[in-house]
């Protein structure tokens, strides 16, 4: 029986339920992941910064997502990683790390809703109104946006885990294969009721804003699209525009089967690996839509080819457009 001793500083993961001729496989699966997506989110980041064609505000609010995939992922996999290798009697972890690793997954879920959020505000304007993007998305606009992002995941996370490091704890095991709010509170023998509204209108809240703040500005572009008489490029407008939705949807479908699924204690195998496909799926994703797919980079990443495909002679000169009219392209 579980008593007062366990409200020490030393907590026992859970970790993954897998069987001994699948532990391997699904190692390297998450250890493959884990290279790919920080050596693609760090090199993607370098380069914007790195290159003045890139410094535009497309590509700078772009910028969030590396980073928030790397802090998401590099607080996570590596912990997920070791506790694969050891027994249960052995994963453990300290209180105070426990609370961080928390707090930076649900940053991460978090700031992924608010970084697409005024990426898609910056669609918005770039499509409906391409005349006055220069004045609207502004440096200083840029580095709003940003900080908003930022600011408000880091305010609703904050009273988040405030709530719950409040409590004290009666329970050392944490029933998941990382730390989350969720798996802390329930570490307490006290009533957890303002924990369970508070989270419940976070996530309320969240997604009704991100879910919002999509259908608005997709509405509006497809209006414009429709009504527009250039019809070949409003048509690669909606393309380009699909791949901000496709990542946003596998967002909202991950994050939602993890919200359902804890509903449901018998399918507790399940809803451990959507947690970590949470991360490791966007993480993935990212650079290859918003990076691959962008002229600008693939262009940048083409320059030491270009004397092997190009022939001799000088370029012609073209007139500078619009990012968004580049990519569509």
């Amino acid at each position: 029986m579980e008593n007062n001793t366990f409200n020490g500083f030393t907590l026992q993961l859970e970790g993954l339920n897998v069987s001994k001729e699948y532990t391997i496989p699904l190692f390297l699966f998450f250890l493959f992941s884990y290279l790919f997506i920080m050596v693609t989110n760090v090199g993607i980041a370098a380069l914007v910064f790195i290159d003045r064609n890139l410094h535009q505000p497309m590509y700078l609010l772009f910028c969030n997502l590396p980073f928030n995939d790397i802090l998401g992922n590099s607080i996570m996999v590596p912990r997920v990683l070791m506790n694969m290798l050891l027994p249960p009697s052995e994963r453990l972890i300290s209180y105070y790390e426990c609370v961080v690793q928390a707090f930076t997954t649900h940053m991460f879920g978090t700031t992924t809703h608010t970084v697409l959020m005024i990426m898609a505000f910056d669609r918005y304007v770039a499509i409906c109104n391409p005349l006055r993007y220069p004045s609207i998305m502004s440096n200083r606009m840029v580095l709003k946006l940003t900080a908003w992002a930022w600011g408000v995941a880091l305010v609703l996370v904050g009273i988040l885990l405030g709530l719950t490091v409040r409590l004290s704890r009666c329970r050392r095991v944490i029933m998941n294969p990382y730390c989350d709010n969720a798996s802390l509170f329930k570490l307490s023998c006290e009533s957890v009721f303002i924990n369970n509204v508070y989270g419940i209108t976070f996530t309320v809240v969240l997604l009704t804003s991100s879910i919002g703040t999509i259908v608005l500005t997709y509405t509006k572009i497809t209006v414009v699209c429709l009504t527009s008489n250039s019809k070949s490029l409003n048509s690669k407008a909606l393309k380009t525009c699909s791949t901000h939705l496709l990542v946003y949807l596998i967002i909202v479908f991950n994050g939602m089967s993890i919200i359902t699924l804890h509903r449901f204690p018998q399918y507790s195998d399940y809803r451990k690996l959507c947690t970590i496909l949470f991360h490791i799926i966007p993480g993935s994703l990212n650079p290859i839509i918003y990076g691959v797919q962008s002229k600008e980079i693939r262009k940048f990443f083409s320059k030491p080819f270009k004397p092997f495909w190009t022939g001799s002679g000088a370029t012609k000169n073209k007139c500078k457009r619009h990012p968004w009219q580049e990519q569509m392209q």
